[in-house]
């Protein structure tokens, strides 16, 4: 448990504490050399009042040596840090009490190198530590000075004066040193925190960024693209690499941001973008950037707009018909009750007759409308699964075939390969499969009507084919026949195909319609 005011410990030091101790070391070299210098070079004047020469040159050569053996150690970060930074303030303290004892004692010039040695010792291991170099240093200052007034030059006492001064100079030294380097360990410590926490708040704004739905770009005063989400380069067909003009990418949006920065009441309009392919409607919003007024561009695809719309209107009308379905029911069944007790009357005449069974039809009819219009509002959610193909499709047939009273030889598969699987509702693909065959059948030719189902793989994924040898889909049918309550026949609900189509979109398909090479009816399921 560390010591109190002492940090936490750390199983390894930080970088900057190394390269604290090869300043250190670099400051040592520079000491050492600069007192040789300074001491053989002016032995004459004796700058540094030495009365041990011996012990004095003997001991600066020495601590010259150390000093460079230290520097190679730092630099190899070997042995540890705590031990390399003990040893080597402990023997900076040993080597300038002898060179102090060797020039004079407490008195010598080379007292402030002592207070520097146990100030920067404080710093590099604060805490504890930090007062057993004052004590160190103020023992030996006390023992040399106790020495000194037992020998046979003696001691007045100024000098023991001058020694206490210095343990005090010492011990205080150390105490402002370790407030020091613990303020700047907490400093550090903090200032590290928040550039973890800033690079994490950096990394999940640039997550949220690429993964909006919307296409996001950030345009300068100048109109070139500074920054541009993954939407926004699908959309805009943007490099990975690059960060070109927007009127280069995309003439149409670049006008329409024009028209905006004059008069920002203008509604934008849906643009065409990627080669005309896709159509994005854009928001535009001002941006301060240090080159002037950029704005902040967000694009939504249109197609996923009209799904959402699409999605609301459905919600609407769940609601609408769950509203009405009691009040339409009890009517319709109370006429259509009425009227099969009147076609069971005996006096009832052939006109009569006829006109009851027109009711009862349309009375039919109407409740099958009813049906079909519930059965949007309590869709279930799909429960996708991994279907194989093969073994789906010859169950699928031999169901419908008893249902419907054909042949099985009438459906026709075609699967390959044979191991494919595709991720889908089983329910909700044999409710598509049984709209889109009796579609078929219906509007085939009679007893002899083939529907073919195929199967392939293609580079989009799996997809399913549906086509008949019948006559084909004229192109306004095939322009309309998905909207809801369009039909061509005359008992028809025009919901079984709209159905047909919401069902594969929940379940990630798409269910299109496209004319066989021959002219004849396909209608197509693109898995994903």
């Amino acid at each position: 448990m560390p010591a109190a005011g002492m940090p936490p410990p750390r199983l390894s030091p930080h970088p900057s504490e190394w390269q604290a101790l090869r300043l250190l070391s670099f400051y040592r070299v520079i000491i050492a050399g600069l007192l040789a210098v300074l001491y053989f070079g002016l032995a004459d004047s004796n700058p540094f009042n030495v009365r041990q020469p011996a012990l004095f040159t003997a001991t600066l050569l020495v601590y010259l040596a150390f000093s460079l053996g230290a520097g190679l150690s730092t630099r190899l970060r070997w042995p540890g840090y705590a031990f390399q930074a003990l040893v080597q303030v402990l023997a900076d303290i040993a080597a300038l009490a002898l060179l102090m004892h060797a020039s004079g004692g407490a008195a010598s010039s080379l007292a402030i190198l002592l207070v520097i040695a146990v100030v920067v010792g404080a710093l590099l291991l604060p805490g504890r530590t930090a007062y057993l170099f004052a004590a160190v240093a103020t023992l030996i200052i006390l023992f040399e000075t106790t020495m000194a007034g037992i020998s046979a030059e003696g001691a007045d006492a100024g000098h023991i004066t001058r020694a206490g001064l210095l343990g005090v100079v010492l011990f205080t030294a150390a105490g402002l040193a370790h407030i020091v380097s613990l303020r700047a360990r907490e400093s550090a410590a903090l200032a590290e925190q928040r550039g973890i926490d800033l690079a994490n708040l950096e990394q999940l704004n640039r997550y949220i960024v690429q993964q909006l739905q919307s296409g996001l770009l950030v345009v300068d005063a100048g109109g070139s693209v500074r920054l541009a989400n993954d939407t926004a380069r699908q959309l805009l067909a943007i490099g990975e690499n690059r960060s070109p003009r927007l009127d280069r990418l995309a003439v149409e949006l670049a006008d329409q941001l024009l028209r905006w920065r004059n008069d920002r009441h203008w509604q934008p309009q849906p643009v065409a973008v990627a080669g005309g392919g896709a159509r994005v409607v854009p928001r535009f919003s001002e941006l301060s950037t240090s080159s002037g007024k950029g704005a902040l561009i967000l694009l939504d695809d249109s197609t996923r707009l009209a799904q959402q719309a699409q999605q609301l209107k459905l919600a609407s009308l769940g609601r609408l018909t769950a509203s009405i379905a009691h009040e339409i029911r009890n009517p319709l069944g109370a006429i259509s009750h009425a009227a099969q007790l009147l076609q069971e009357s005996e006096p009832l005449n052939d006109a009569d007759r006829r006109l009851s069974e027109i009711i009862c039809n349309h009375t039919r009819r109407v409740n099958e409308i009813i049906e079909n219009v519930l059965q949007l509002s309590r869709r279930s959610n799909s429960q996708p699964q991994k279907v194989p193909m093969r073994q789906w499709m010859h169950a699928f047939r031999e169901d419908f075939a008893l249902s419907e009273k054909i042949q099985a030889e009438q459906l026709l598969l075609d699967i390959d390969p044979e191991n494919l699987e595709v991720h889908v509702d089983p329910g909700h693909l044999h409710q598509v499969l049984t709209n889109l065959c009796e579609n078929a059948f219906r509007h085939g030719r009679g007893a002899e009507c083939q529907v073919r189902l195929r199967v392939r793989h293609n580079a989009n994924g799996a997809c399913l084919e549906i086509s008949d040898n019948g006559p084909g889909i004229d192109p306004e049918t095939a322009e309309q026949m998905f909207e809801p309550f369009y039909t061509t026949a005359a008992s028809g609900t025009g919901l079984g195909l709209y159905i047909a189509r919401e069902l594969c979109e929940i379940n990630q398909a798409r269910l299109s319609y496209q004319a066989g090479d021959d002219g004849r009816a396909c209608f197509r399921i693109q898995f994903t």
